[in-house]
């Protein structure tokens, strides 16, 4: 019974305010525009309690972003990777002769790629494990290298490279107290304890810069879809 009141009262209180807003500013009168906000309102409705709008913006979210990714992944992957040179520009045929490497490196990526189709069916849904297969292995050989050079090598040479600063001394303190604490081969008793204790310190630093580096993005999102309901919508902000 409290709820019902509660959500009344917000409901009242809403649309009086909408109504003052539309009183006093100039609203939009581009539909795109209120569709966009009234998509807005129903997930910020969330913030009350999940509700049909909130279902309905996010089925429509999910599903507008399914449709989008399946048109650009067939565009860009079955039309020019399999579709026009098999059929179009037919890379396989050079001077008028047949060459089958060419040929190979089209067809074979293919039917790899169609086993995925393999996971709706119930006796051969085992065949799926091969295209994953080549998938994350294609990807972490790829991601490897990258990854060292930016992750390790990168950040020991910048390490290494000492100059005569406080901030480079802070910067090789924190970096040897926090591999410390991660050097669980010894038990943390003693100078040992006591670094590694320093170690959480700046790891704890670490991760609460990076929250609230997180927060104000999320936060400056905010602003921008408060923005367009204000001032593209309602035009109450000049």
């Amino acid at each position: 019974m409290k709820e019902r009141k509660g959500l009344i009262i917000g409901s009242v209180i809403l649309i009086i305010i909408f109504i003052g807003m539309l009183i006093k500013g100039e609203p939009s009168k581009n539909i795109m525009v209120w569709i966009a906000a009234i998509l807005t309102l129903s997930i910020y409705s969330f913030l009350y309690r999940d509700n049909i709008f909130y279902k309905f913006a996010e089925h429509l979210f999910v599903g507008v972003s399914v449709g989008y990714s399946v048109s650009v992944v067939y565009q860009n992957a079955f039309i020019r990777r399999v579709f026009d040179p098999l059929f179009i520009t037919r890379t396989y045929i050079v001077e008028g002769q047949f060459h089958i490497l060419p040929f190979l490196a089209v067809v074979i990526p293919t039917l790899i790629g169609l086993l995925m189709v393999s996971v709706f069916t119930k006796r051969q849904a085992w065949l799926i494990r091969i295209p994953i297969a080549f998938v994350v292995g294609s990807y972490a050989g790829m991601s490897i290298s990258p990854s060292f050079q930016a992750n390790i090598f990168e950040q020991t040479r910048s390490t290494l490279h000492i100059a005569l600063s406080i901030s480079s001394f802070i910067m090789i303190f924190g970096v040897i107290t926090t591999l410390v604490y991660f050097f669980f081969s010894k038990e943390h008793k003693g100078f040992l304890g006591r670094t590694a204790n320093v170690g959480i310190w700046f790891i704890m630093i670490a991760f609460g810069a990076s929250f609230g580096y997180t927060v104000m993005a999320r936060i400056s999102l905010l602003i921008g879809r408060m923005n367009f309901l204000l001032y593209d919508w309602l035009g109450v902000i000049k």
